[in-house]
C-alpha cells in the first residue's frame, strides 16, 4: 500500500481594527494561494511541523491555540495525503521573510471575506470560514497524563515514588516538544513522582520551576474520584485565569474531569481517556470551553 503523506500547517490570524486579518501565501511553483502548510520532516510532530512550517512560509512566530478539521485527499500522482491543521495567533514582534522565495514569494494579511475569495482551494476556504464561527480565545491550558511508568505490581515501593521508566522517557520528550509549543508560564504537577518526572524536560527547556498539586492526583480509593474530580475542576478554574499553565494529572482524573467541562458537563468520561504520555489542549473563551484538542 501507498504511504500516505502527513503535512500540517495553521489558519494564521492577527487582530485588525475591529476585527481580524487572515495570512495567506502565493506558491509561485503551483500559481495558486493557499495557508501555510508543509509536509512533516521525518518522525516530526504534527504540531511542530505545523509552528514551523508557518514560520518558514510567512516569517511569522505563531502559537496554536485549538485543532481545526483535518483534510484528506489525493495527489494527482495517486498518493494520499492528509493535513493537520491548528488556529494560530500571530507573535506581536515583526516577522521576517519566507525562508524560500521558490515556495512561497508572497504573504497577504486579508480580512476572512477577503481571504475566502483569493484562496484557490475549497478545503482552505472551508477552514477560515470555519475560524470565523469560533468564539474569542482568551486561553490555553495544556492538560497531559503522565508517561508510561511500568506496572504498579512489579514497582517494589510506594506508588507515589513510582518513577518513568525508559519508553516514559521519550514520551516526555515528546510531551515537552508538543506543550512548549504553547509558551506556558507555569508548570503544575500531580503530586506522584511520574507525573512530575513527565514534566522534567519541559521545565528545563523552559527554567520553570513545579509546582506540585494534590487536586490532579488520583485518590487512594475509587469511590473517592468524583470528589476529586470536582477539586481539580475548581482548581483548574483558579489556574486558567492566570498566567498560561501546563498540567499533569493522572488517567483516573483526567477523564471526569474534561467530561465535566465540555459541552453541557454531562459527558461520558470514556470519551475521554488519555493514553499515558498524551494530552490536551483546552482552549478557553472566558470561562467556556470553547475547544478541547488531542495532543
Amino acid at each position: 500500500m501507498t504511504a500516505t503523506v502527513r503535512a500540517a500547517g495553521g489558519v494564521l490570524w492577527r487582530p485588525a481594527g475591529d476585527g481580524i486579518e487572515i495570512c495567506v501565501v502565493h506558491r509561485p511553483y503551483r500559481s495558486d494561494w493557499s495557508l501555510p502548510k508543509g509536509k512533516l520532516d521525518g518522525s516530526e510532530h504534527s504540531l511542530a511541523a505545523a509552528v514551523r512550517e508557518v514560520l518558514e512560509e510567512t516569517g511569522v512566530r505563531a502559537e496554536p491555540q485549538l485543532r481545526l478539521p483535518g483534510i484528506a485527499y489525493t495527489m494527482p500522482d495517486g498518493v494520499p495525503k492528509t493535513v493537520d491543521f491548528w488556529l494560530m495567533r500571530a507573535d506581536d514582534g515583526p516577522a521576517g521573510e519566507p525562508q524560500d522565495p521558490t515556495e512561497v514569494d508572497e504573504v497577504v494579511w486579508l480580512s476572512p471575506a477577503e481571504a475566502i475569495d483569493r484562496l484557490t482551494y475549497p478545503d482552505d476556504r472551508g477552514l477560515v470560514e470555519h475560524a470565523t464561527t469560533l468564539p474569542p480565545v482568551t486561553g490555553v491550558t495544556v492538560l497531559v497524563r503522565h508517561a508510561h511508568a511500568g506496572k504498579r505490581k512489579d514497582f517494589d515501593g510506594p506508588d507515589a515514588l513510582r518513577p518513568i521508566d525508559d519508553r516514559g522517557r521519550a514520551q516526555a520528550e515528546t510531551v515537552c516538544v508538543a506543550a512548549a509549543l504553547f509558551s506556558p508560564r507555569r508548570l503544575v504537577s500531580a503530586t506522584p513522582l511520574r507525573c512530575r518526572q513527565t514534566l522534567d524536560p519541559l521545565a528545563r527547556r523552559l527554567g520553570l520551576p513545579i509546582v506540585l498539586d494534590a487536586a490532579f492526583a488520583e485518590p487512594g480509593e475509587a469511590d473517592e474520584i468524583p470528589a476529586r474530580v470536582k477539586v481539580a475542576a475548581a482548581r483548574l478554574a483558579e489556574l486558567r485565569d492566570g498566567e498560561r499553565v501546563a498540567i499533569c494529572s493522572q488517567g483516573k482524573v483526567i477523564p471526569g474531569l474534561l467530561a465535566s467541562l465540555d459541552g453541557d458537563g454531562d459527558g461520558d468520561p470514556a470519551d475521554y481517556k488519555t493514553p499515558k504520555g498524551s494530552g490536551w489542549v483546552l482552549t478557553w473563551s472566558g470561562d467556556r470551553l470553547a475547544a478541547l484538542s488531542r495532543i
